[in-house]
């Protein structure tokens, strides 16, 4: 059997590994149109900010390599042209010699990837605009931002490359500006959510123009001035382009396989197209998203290698299968950590979704072991069949464990409050008895059986506003430093039972304290005495990020106080 692959790095590089150790006798030949078949493309970014420092740790496999691992012939600088689906061969270039030539094939694996988008803008032609995606952008931005006489740096995006760049851009001493036209970075993450990373971001010298976005780049003598459509002007030595990435589905259009949403290729469980003897794989590819049951496109690259290993299996003659992706990722942006699996809440809305939500920031470990952090934490939940449909964490150190175990709780089909009773490892230097995960567990059943009922940062206006009874029950010396709008009352909770005749029990109360476990308690105690009693999610830490960025000074001076 002659197995051809287009594109290498994770989808092709994977299956044709795979492919070698389940058939030593097939002929493998993989096309790359780069000059470098299997790279390590999320390292892209430490590469150009100097914390990878060998190029050659850019390199997982070279043609070299696959040759004498796995006899595997691997030809990068070879562009496929065209695919001739009733011949069964593709149209190949050679583009260091120019030459074409067809190959045949008996099976056929396209892994072409996806390519930046690059938006319609003036100027975005100029050689100082930059994308990264591939080993020689890495080299090209590396060689930039790194020359003498580099001041400033302007990304246009704010997700996963965005933040990326900025934060090793600013490692090498440029002063960065990102511009989003949503307003808020990284969009897997809810508005409040990502409040955390706009205040660290700012904290790390960055500037953010959130709710705006690149109208022109204009070429000056020394630089770019980027204009943006809010009437800012910035000037810049050089600009990135992070605004996203399509699907590199120009072979697969052309040969009539059937596309997907956002112009994916369509496959089946199998990885198989419209086609019995085209297999897809990697970002190019539609899939099923786990959390939703929708069609997605989810360019990422752990989901690109197990379909790689997916497809290899199937044309080996092993019937796997791919069942979807959650899309779990994680990002450090300078301090902090970011971290999410399944669905969001704006995705759930869109959904028309029923879920509930329980907000909570635990310390990363023992509160008695020094240099505890906070993880602020959001779980998304449906209340009738108690399914978990996402997280969110961006905090210090554990977030990654943390979403992780999140994750594998969601695949395997865990209840929210199954949570509670998880047996997690358990050392004062990496976590507390009740684990953050087994908290969020324990909110969740308290909600889900009526014990507690919450309140969220998007009500408190409206509370406000109304003249509800909000009450503060931290002590008198948190509360001095600052209250959330309209908590006029500070009741501490220690002496909230001395002070029960002071409070309508006719009207419901609502009671907020640092990070929700003192306004748990004092709900519990309001509540058996005959108040109707609503606790705030997340406590006033939560809402004072939120409100204006002041999370990060907070954790640091107070990060075991509940």
């Amino acid at each position: 059997m002659k197995v051809v692959i287009v594109g290498g790095v994770a989808g092709g590089a994977s299956a044709a590994a795979r492919l070698r150790r389940l058939q030593e006798d097939a002929e493998i030949i993989m096309f790359e149109r780069t000059g470098y078949v299997s790279y390590a493309n999320c390292g892209l970014p430490y590469y150009v900010g100097g914390t990878i420092t060998e190029e050659s740790a850019l390199t997982l496999q070279t043609p070299q390599s696959f040759r004498a691992r796995f006899n595997i012939d691997a030809r990068v600088r070879h562009e496929v042209l065209a695919i001739d689906r009733a011949q069964k061969q593709v149209l190949v270039r050679d583009l260091n010699s120019g030459r074409e030539f067809a190959e045949t094939y008996d099976k056929l694996v396209l892994a072409p990837g996806a390519r930046p988008v690059i938006p319609d803008i003036p100027g975005a032609d100029d050689e100082r605009v930059y994308t990264l995606r591939t080993v020689e952008d890495t080299f090209r931005l590396r060689a930039k931002a790194a020359a003498a006489g580099m001041r400033s740096a302007v990304i246009v995006g704010g997700g996963f490359i965005g933040l990326e760049m900025a934060e090793n851009l600013r490692g090498l001493g440029l002063d960065v500006a990102i511009i989003e036209r949503n307003e808020q970075v990284l969009t897997p993450l809810d508005a409040d959510m990502a409040s955390f990373l706009h205040a660290h971001l700012r904290e790390q010298g960055v500037t953010l123009l959130l709710g705006d976005r690149a109208a022109a780049f204009v070429p000056e003598a020394d630089g770019l001035l980027v204009r943006t459509a809010g009437g800012a002007a910035i000037p810049a030595d050089m600009v990135l382009l992070a605004v996203g990435v399509q699907p590199e589905n120009e072979l697969a259009r052309e040969a009539g396989l059937e596309l997907g949403v956002h112009g994916t290729i369509a496959v089946d469980e199998h990885m198989r197209t419209s086609d019995p003897d085209i297999y897809a794989v990697g970002d190019a590819v539609q899939v099923k998203n786990r959390a939703s049951g929708e069609l997605s496109f989810i360019p990422l690259a752990g989901p690109a290698n197990r379909e790689g290993r997916v497809a290899a299996d199937n044309i080996a003659g092993i019937a796997s299968i791919y069942p979807g992706s959650a899309g779990s990722s994680v990002l450090k942006v300078f301090a902090m950590t970011a971290a999410c699996t399944g669905l969001n809440e704006r995705a759930a809305g869109r959904l028309g979704l029923d879920y509930a939500k329980v907000i909570l920031s635990p310390a990363s470990h023992a509160g008695y072991y020094p240099g505890g952090r906070v993880l602020n934490m959001k779980v998304l939940f449906d209340p009738k069949t108690e399914r978990i449909l996402g997280g969110q964490i961006v905090g210090f150190e554990g977030v990654d464990k943390r979403i992780d175990v999140l994750a594998t709780a969601m695949q395997a089909g865990l209840k929210v409050r199954d949570l509670k009773d998880l047996d997690l490892a358990y050392a004062p230097p990496y976590s507390s008895a009740r684990d953050p995960i087994n908290m969020a567990g324990m909110i969740a059943e308290n909600v889900l059986d009526g014990r507690v009922r919450q309140f969220f940062y998007e009500d408190i206006r409206e509370l406000a506003a109304g003249g509800a009874q909000l009450i503060d029950v931290r002590t008198a010396e948190e509360y001095a430093r600052g209250a959330a709008a309209g908590f006029d009352r500070n009741i501490p909770l220690n002496g909230l039972r001395e002070h029960l005749a002071e409070i309508d029990a006719s009207r419901p109360v609502y009671v907020m304290c640092q990070a929700g476990l003192r306004s748990y308690i004092a709900c519990r105690i309001l509540t058996q005495h005959g108040f109707d009693c609503y606790n705030f999610a997340g406590g006033y830490r939560y809402y004072a990020a939120v409100r204006d960025g002041s999370f990060d000074a907070l954790c640091r001076t107070d990060c075991g106080q509940n």
